[in-house]
């Protein structure tokens, strides 16, 4: 079954990302990661620093996740023009979000918050792991996404999750977007920041300049 945007507040997006460009990203997220272990392991960054990537995301425990890397901000960027065109909504871009799963990896049910719109899961490589919907109507609708397929949804009306990882591990990035019309949408262009790019708590510094 087709499901489409304007009624069903999702749609799936076939080799949306270039495959090659796909797999440079996914190859940047796992450096990324690995990185980010080593200066946490070796205190050349504190153990409270956000800048470099969490392993305490409420969502997925365990997990590497980034907040505002700068290649995925890139990217949300440039692919916002598909996402407009699929929803036929004029959006902000707000944040990228990352995440390299591991095997056993869970994403828990959950709506995301107010800058989640319009949101996309982008596969980036890694085992072929399902991705769950709860439609308006209630029925569970899986979703199978290829390297570069991409998932325009509600993020902020829709129930979605991801049942235990079995293979070895999965990337994948979330571009978020608020429509332009959506009251206090303005406002919270970047996610409250000053500019893409920055760190998550920059939309706190935001507030008082």
């Amino acid at each position: 079954m087709n499901y489409k945007f304007n009624k069903d507040c999702f749609e799936v997006v076939r080799k949306a990302l270039d495959s090659n460009v796909a797999e440079f990203l996914y190859q940047y997220l796992i450096m990324k990661c690995q990185v980010s272990k080593t200066l946490f392991k070796t205190g050349y960054i504190a153990p409270h620093e956000t800048a470099h990537g969490i392993w305490n995301d409420h969502q997925s425990d365990n997990t590497f996740s980034i907040y505002g890397d700068i290649a995925m901000e890139v990217l949300l960027t440039n692919i916002k023009k598909q996402v407009e065109k699929i929803s036929k909504i004029k959006l902000y871009e707000t944040y990228s979000y990352s995440r390299l799963y591991k095997k056993g990896d869970i994403l828990k049910k959950h709506k995301d918050r107010f800058s989640c719109e319009i949101s996309t899961t982008l596969n980036l490589g890694g085992y072929l792991w399902s991705f769950f919907i709860e439609t308006k109507n209630k029925n569970k609708v899986k979703i199978n996404l290829k390297p570069g397929d991409m998932l325009i949804y509600r993020g902020n009306l829709l129930f979605h999750w991801r049942d235990k990882l079995k293979g070895k591990q999965c990337g994948q990035v979330f571009l978020h977007y608020n429509n332009i019309k959506t009251k206090g949408a303005k406002q919270n262009k970047y996610d409250g920041r000053f500019h893409l790019g920055l760190p998550d708590f920059y939309k706190d510094r935001a507030k008082h300049e």
